[in-house]
């Protein structure tokens, strides 16, 4: 069996796993009527959960979408600026990505499916030294994601989820690479005193190595939330990532943001992840927006 082949059945497993795990944890009367709920049936309005949303913070959700119902999370601008000084060079990176978008469908009460993509992206590469400049553009990335909830959906002071995901083998373009590549997620949400709220996640990323090989990435995360209004939130964030290939440096980033609950349908975001290691990207600025239906 090929590696590609065995990382996607190892997505198949997990994601079976996911279904099958007991449903851990007691959710309340709220919990228990909903499971009667579908995607041809949708969740009733007055049994809806407060919106949760896998944006702005780079740490997801343990929450899915409820049953019947779609939510859209788009980043409406997104810029990456990073300047590279090593060995005495002068590289400067602007990467732009426009509409990317996070389509989402409830399926169970516990259950949501995720489509991804990136409609337009544009990466700017500087020389000051050479005096060269690269521009490459156009559509980004598909990704498949498919959330399972096994406790604390419709309440309790926590919640956990998995989120194996796959990327589309699109065509080989200036921005993509044309590989098949994956992984699997896992998100644990706390509430805290004082009326904060926390989340930590684990990734763990299948990447292709350009070769035919494949190498391993490992993300970790965790942020904290607090009400600073009646419908203004904020959040800190500590984002990590390791990996295996050869050169692999660790990048960690800190990342700060802001969320407005325009109605209970409708939330606006914006914020600035800030690089700590070199490896990094110096800051990565973006605002957003998220509708439920």
């Amino acid at each position: 069996m090929s590696s590609s082949s065995a990382y996607c059945c190892f997505l198949v497993v997990v994601a079976g796993l996911g279904a099958l795990v007991p449903r851990a944890g007691a959710e309340g009367a709220a919990g228990s009527s909903k499971a009667e709920y579908s995607l041809f049936r949708p969740t009733p309005q007055h049994l809806l959960r407060e919106l949760s949303t896998d944006r702005p913070d780079q740490t997801e959700s343990p929450y899915t979408v409820d049953a019947g119902r779609f939510q859209v999370e788009v980043d409406v601008l997104n810029f990456v600026f990073d300047r590279d000084p090593a060995a005495g060079s002068d590289v400067r990176t602007t990467d732009a990505a426009v509409a990317a978008m996070n389509f989402k469908v409830g399926l169970t009460h516990r259950t949501d499916l995720q489509l991804m993509a990136d409609p337009y992206v544009r990466s700017r590469t500087e020389d000051r030294r050479t005096r060269s400049v690269q521009t490459v553009s156009g559509f980004g990335e598909v990704t498949t994601r498919l959330k399972f909830n096994l406790w604390g959906n419709d309440g309790g002071s926590t919640a956990f989820a998995i989120m194996p995901f796959v990327k589309w083998p699109l065509s080989a373009s200036q921005v993509r690479n044309g590989e098949t590549e994956g992984g699997v997620i896992f998100i644990f949400g706390c509430e805290l005193p004082k009326g904060w709220g926390s989340a930590v996640m684990t990734e763990v990323d299948f990447l292709s190595d350009g070769q035919g090989g494949r190498t391993t990435e490992f993300i970790n995360s965790i942020t904290f939330a607090h009400a600073l209004a009646a419908k203004l939130g904020g959040y800190l964030e500590l984002f990590t990532v390791m990996g295996d290939a050869p050169g692999f440096k660790w990048r960690g980033q800190i990342d700060v943001g802001l969320t407005y609950a325009w109605t209970d349908d409708v939330q606006l975001d914006c914020g600035c992840n800030f690089g700590v290691t070199r490896s990094a990207p110096d800051f990565q600025p973006f605002i957003g927006v998220s509708r439920r239906f």
